[in-house]
């Protein structure tokens, strides 16, 4: 069975994680339906959007198809199992592209708003994760 992942962060093609991401990207560019604060948090520059829908932006990422193992594969680089790791939700998701906007809903990897430390933000709020922010992201390895 496969699943859909919107990936913001990392985990996108071309991105420091990407090799954990083994999914067959969907073609275009997705925005998440809700707003959502999306920050660069810690010394290690670490992309965090925050579960807090209705604040911040519309984020953008890419949507890949994934099989259990590929997705269990995310889910340990994404630490869900540990208190302070990521959670794996459902998002809805629209293409960005084409007169019709396809609408998809999606597994992404959200940080719970209790974890959140204003005074940890090294950027943000911004709408996408760039090549410009991996340059400074620094992996747990």
């Amino acid at each position: 069975m496969k699943h859909l992942v919107f990936v913001f962060g990392t985990l996108k093609q071309g991105f420091p994680n990407f090799p954990t991401n083994k999914g067959v990207r969907q073609p275009g560019t997705f925005l998440t339906k809700e707003r959502y604060p999306f920050y660069l948090v810690g010394e290690r520059h670490v992309p965090w959007l925050i579960n807090a829908p209705g604040q911040g932006e519309r984020i953008v990422g890419q949507v890949f198809d994934v099989d259990p193992a590929a997705l269990e594969a995310m889910d340990r680089l994404e630490r869900i199992s540990e208190p302070d790791g990521y959670r794996r939700i459902v998002l809805e998701v629209e293409a960005v592209e084409g007169s019709h906007p396809r609408s998809l809903s999606a597994f992404a990897y959200l940080k719970q708003a209790q974890h959140f430390v204003p005074a940890e933000v090294r950027f943000g709020p911004f709408p996408e994760y760039t090549l410009e922010h991996a340059a400074l992201y620094r992996s747990r390895a």
